[in-house]
């Protein structure tokens, strides 16, 4: 879910804007994928698609994406997040192993309870939308969808994440 290939953006928009700050202590647990752009390297999750972040004392981040397959049977994928430098962070690289490593930047996050979050990249050729619950109130939802539209992202594009 969170991996992503170097991109560039495009030259019509203005660059992908972050939340000002995050509190990575209060980022770590388990999210839910609510929705997301459909991608490649998730082509074979199907549902109950998952992501939980650790702090790890060497400073980066744990990273455990599970999903269940389309075969029935469950998906896990580890990796590790590390801050980019003076982003507050809010921008992280992302790598599941090899030299490869993909941006995860926090588009917008509920600052009071983080509750909700928005992933992006700064091509707009990612998008996930993560929850703590499994499900959103519709008018959260809405305000999400919003959000995302203004930051220049398709919301046509999105495809709701079943969870059990």
């Amino acid at each position: 879910m969170l991996i992503s290939l170097l991109f560039s953006g495009c030259a019509s928009r203005p660059p992908l804007n972050t939340v000002p700050s995050v509190d990575l202590t209060r980022y770590a647990g388990k999210w839910y994928e609510i929705a997301k752009y459909p991608n490649f390297f998730q082509r074979n999750c199907v549902g109950n698609t998952t992501a939980e972040y650790s702090a790890r004392p060497d400073g980066s981040i744990g990273v455990v994406n599970q999903s269940t397959g389309k075969n029935g049977k469950p998906m896990k994928a580890d990796g590790t997040a590390t801050v980019v430098p003076g982003s507050g962070n809010a921008k992280l690289k992302v790598s599941f192993g090899g030299p490869i490593s993909g941006a995860y930047w926090v588009i917008a996050l509920d600052e009071k309870n983080y509750e909700w979050a928005v992933v992006g990249h700064p091509s707009r050729r990612f998008l996930w939308i993560l929850a703590r619950d499994p499900k959103l109130p519709d008018a959260t939802y809405k305000k999400i969808l919003s959000l995302v539209a203004a930051s220049g992202y398709d919301t046509s594009r999105i495809v709701v994440t079943p969870q059990e």
